[in-house]
């Protein structure tokens, strides 16, 4: 999966769940600001933290990058 595609899917979930990026960032335990470089499609980010991030969002991995 491409990072923009990527970018899109998270912001997509993130937005439906009525989270900001911040919340989501205290939630996931990763950074305001990686996240927004993640939704700018600017990283591809490894295994662990789309995992932190998709157990914070509550969705498995595969609904991020499939």
């Amino acid at each position: 999966m491409s990072p923009q595609r990527f970018a899109v899917r998270l912001r997509r979930i993130r937005e439906r769940q009525g989270l900001t990026q911040e919340a989501l960032a205290q939630k996931s335990g990763v950074s305001r600001a990686y996240l927004s470089r993640l939704e700018m499609g600017r990283h591809d980010p490894p295994l662990s933290r789309l995992r932190k991030i998709a157990k914070a969002l509550r969705v498995k991995v595969s609904e991020l990058v499939d």
